[in-house]
């Protein structure tokens, strides 16, 4: 024979237990968009971005390829731009969780005989580097439209500055120069240069 009392009670804590879960991964996501630039949280969700983007086919060994276009400094030599959507955090095949989020993909590649035709031909001799800024919740960055910025190597570790700072998060914000200053400049155009689709 069940006794309602304590079925009633074990209902009751569990409630009380999936509150607390609740408020503890809203604090936590509080807190995510509130620290600054390059730290660890910022660090553990570009690996999250690049498992999705990974999982899209926008990086990694299976990315698909796409026109390559004369680039500029502080670029590379060579560019490939894609625009697309990814969904970060998710889990359950995709399924569950995550934000969905635009996403600008800009391979850069460089090096000795770097051309057009050259990286055609072998991409992975040239990519020098992925920049990548990803629109994130309303709030994460509101002076700055809300993007996420990094800078990844081809394998998906990230670059560093000159002082060993690892290049994820609110990438040099408030600084003279750097993503978010140079992108500044075409503010009116959600800090996009170049083609938008």
């Amino acid at each position: 024979m069940i006794k309602f009392p304590n079925l009633l009670g074990a209902g009751a804590a569990l409630a009380a237990a999936s509150i607390v879960m609740t408020g503890l991964a809203v604090n936590n996501a509080r807190s995510q968009t509130m620290k600054d630039c390059c730290d660890d949280t910022a660090i553990n969700y570009s690996k999250d971005l690049w498992s999705a983007m990974e999982s899209a086919g926008l990086a990694g060994k299976g990315a698909k390829d796409d026109k390559p276009y004369k680039g500029q400094a502080p670029h590379g030599a060579v560019l490939e731009t894609i625009h697309s959507e990814v969904t970060v955090g998710s889990y359950f095949f995709g399924l569950l969780g995550g934000y969905k989020g635009k996403v600008v993909v800009k391979r850069n590649y460089g090096g000795d005989g770097v051309s057009i035709d050259a990286v055609s031909k072998d991409r992975k001799k040239f990519l020098k580097a992925v920049t990548v800024m990803f629109k994130r919740e309303a709030g994460y960055d509101k002076d700055n439209g809300d993007w996420f910025w990094v800078k990844y190597k081809a394998d998906g570790s990230l670059h560093t500055n000159p002082k060993g700072m690892m290049l994820a998060g609110r990438v040099m914000k408030g600084a003279d120069k750097g993503c978010i200053s140079c992108h500044s400049l075409v503010k009116d155009k959600d800090y996009l240069f170049g083609k938008l689709n």
